[in-house]
């Protein structure tokens, strides 16, 4: 008859070993084990402890050897299964995920994939979770080849983070072709359990182009609606800055390069004005320019889901949301330093060049 091993404890181990056993805060499998090793220790074989505590005789056995190897330590963990290795399998999965495209397809799905490796598509959406994989999302970038993209981000980044005294940093640009939309028919209000509604389709009443300027010091916007933008709207919105801003202000402009901007006109009359200063964004960088978080609310508060009957409700949709926002303006606050947004940059076009030359 074969005999098992004998297990001696000492006082401090059969003390904890005892806590286990009666712990309610404890995992049942841990408080079954300690049982089986207390058992063994009063001298009971493997069937006479699976007897006592209603389990097979090879799991008494499994854990008097654990804890023979490894001590309380061993009862808390689970040994390595046998089975498909999960970090090769999510190695190869997130590769063939960022690497390739399915067949007849531009990204995966979890179907696709599940099919492709032989697994569950939980468990394809479980490992895409846990990596942060989104394949049917695309993000749009541009990344500015400007040659003189430097020296004008530190110029515009200085203006941010340490303006000049006794003057005034505006970010100035056009929100054009903002359409005054009617829709076919009413729209049902938001009730419980089911959004507002609005038609798919709509009816054109024409459009118009904000002109707007964001003071960078407190959030105020200065904004004149006009029927195109041309240089000759630009003209007029500088003009009436002008006449806004007290004169003894410098004032600096940051704008985009569209031609209206550099237009002779508009030089020759900013040569006659010593105290505006215009400095322009990058190419490609129009996110340099704060004015477009301010298009970006209007867009999203005010004008995306408005209904207007006509081009005058519209116009006056755009100015009573500039004067709410100006009764209680917050700036936004710049926190990037030039040099990190110069490296964030070059680590961009590097890539790109690599991309480019694979």
């Amino acid at each position: 008859m074969r005999v098992a091993e004998p297990i001696v404890l000492s006082e401090e181990v059969r003390r904890k070993l005892e806590r286990q056993s009666r712990g309610r805060s404890t995992q049942a499998r841990v408080v079954l084990r300690s049982r089986i090793v207390l058992l063994a220790s009063e001298g009971l074989q493997n069937k006479q402890i699976a007897m006592a505590l209603d389990v097979a005789p090879r799991m008494a056995a499994l854990w008097r050897g654990r804890f023979i190897e490894q001590g309380i330590e061993g009862l808390l963990k689970d040994a390595p299964r046998p089975g498909r290795s999960e970090s090769i399998s999510r190695a190869c999965l997130i590769e063939k995920t960022t690497q390739s495209t399915p067949a007849n397809a531009t990204h995966w799905s979890t179907r696709t994939m599940a099919r492709e490796m032989g697994i569950s598509k939980a468990s394809v959406s479980r490992i895409w979770r846990a990596s942060g994989l989104k394949p049917h999302r695309v993000e749009s970038f541009k990344v500015s080849n400007d040659p003189n993209f430097a020296d004008k981000l530190e110029a515009i980044v200085g203006l941010y983070l340490n303006p000049p005294e006794h003057a005034l940093v505006l970010c100035v640009d056009e929100k054009s072709q903002i359409q005054a939309l009617d829709r076919t028919q009413p729209g049902l209000p938001m009730k419980k359990g089911r959004g507002a509604t609005m038609t798919h389709d709509y009816k054109r009443n024409g459009t118009t182009t904000l002109f707007a300027a964001l003071n960078t010091a407190n959030g105020e916007v200065f904004g004149l609606c006009q029927e195109k933008h041309r240089h000759q709207e630009w003209l007029k919105f500088l003009r009436m800055i002008d006449q806004t801003i007290p004169a003894n202000k410098q004032i600096y402009l940051i704008c985009d390069n569209y031609a209206t901007h550099k237009h002779a006109r508009v030089q020759r009359w900013l040569q006659t004005h010593k105290r505006f200063h215009v400095r322009f964004t990058p190419t490609s960088a129009s996110w340099l320019n704060m004015i477009e978080r301010f298009f970006r609310d209007l867009t999203h508060n005010r004008i995306r889901r408005g209904v207007f009957q006509d081009l005058e409700q519209l116009i006056t949709a755009i100015g009573d949301y500039i004067d709410a926002h100006n009764k209680n303006p917050k700036p936004f606050i710049w926190t990037a330093k030039a040099n990190d947004i110069l490296e964030k940059v070059t680590r961009a076009q590097t890539a790109l060049n690599k991309r480019r030359s694979a």
